[in-house]
């Protein structure tokens, strides 16, 4: 199934159900901060998750228990995938020189980095 994208208030509800597993709304709604959205928004919102194939339920008599049909790390993958695209131009160097760049890295972060980016070249060897 191809990945798209979600829109803040769909991926947020998203994350809750990666972290329960499977959820009625009433629980999605417990897990979100203040100010909570109304009963109805989270339900609609819900409703096209499940229509663009993110989730699915099961149903007990009137309620519906919603579960993940995309895992957290296909999603990842998707939105990393398309940072990468759009932003860097597919260039992990251009990556990694904006992340050291912007947080302003200091030795010890880039030895770590450095450290890191040996055990994968060995690991590919």
């Amino acid at each position: 199934m191809k990945v798209k994208e979600l829109t803040k208030a769909e991926e947020q509800i998203m994350q809750i159900l990666w972290q329960l597993n499977e959820a009625i709304v009433k629980d999605i709604i417990e897990k979100i901060p203040e100010p909570k959205p109304a009963y109805n928004t989270v339900s609609t919102v819900v409703r096209v998750l499940e229509g663009k194939g993110f989730i699915d339920h099961k149903a007990y008599g009137n309620s519906h228990v919603y579960f993940p049909l995309i895992s957290e790390d296909d999603y990842k993958k998707f939105t990393f995938d398309k940072l990468m695209k759009n932003y860097f131009s597919d260039s992990y160097k251009s990556l990694v020189s904006f992340i050291a760049d912007e947080k302003n890295l200091g030795l010890k972060e880039l030895d770590e980095l450095t450290d890191l980016l040996n055990n994968l070249k060995n690991k590919k060897q």
